[in-house]
């Protein structure tokens, strides 16, 4: 930066972005935010680059609230989130926690198509969750334009049992 810029407080928008670059070079090396909580954690930046002032202060703080950043459990500030996606993120996770849920690898998983007219999807959707021994072979069950996609961990196993269900 050149003298004659340094000497005059920064736009809020020029604060903004260098909050945006200092957060995202933060989470580019520790892969969270681990620093930075209020505007006062900025100010030794910007104090490097400007005159220190009560003008500087307020200006990093309207661009802080412009930001309009959520914050973590711990009260460190969130990049690249709006507040109202920050809050989706934990109901999901509040769900998926009270309900112990986990991802599954799609290493193991194997898909097995069975061919079905598009008005008897969903009814056999529901014949097929209601055989509580065959909910074992399979994990879930998509309805999709011209049939059923299953998704299991034993292709074989599940083979099996719908071959058998259609000979009976």
């Amino acid at each position: 930066m050149n003298k004659s810029t340094t000497r005059k407080n920064p736009s809020r928008e020029v604060c903004e972005n260098e909050i945006v670059r200092i957060l995202n070079t933060e989470l580019k090396q520790s892969g969270k935010n681990k620093h930075f909580r209020s505007a006062s954690d900025f100010m030794k930046y910007f104090e490097s680059l400007y005159p220190t002032s009560g003008a500087l202060v307020k200006q990093v703080q309207r661009a802080i609230k412009s930001l309009d950043m959520p914050k973590d459990k711990d009260g460190f500030f969130i990049i690249n989130k709006t507040k109202k996606q920050y809050e989706y993120e934990c109901e999901i996770s509040k769900i998926l926690n009270q309900n112990n849920s986990y991802p599954i690898g799609n290493s193991n998983i194997e898909s097995i198509f069975l061919n079905l007219p598009n008005d008897c999807v969903q009814y056999v959707t529901g014949l097929f969750n209601k055989i509580d021994s065959l909910k074992e072979s399979y994990i879930t069950i998509i309805e999709t334009n011209n049939g059923l996609l299953f998704l299991t961990e034993n292709k074989d196993l599940l083979l099996d049992e719908i071959k058998k269900i259609i000979e009976l």
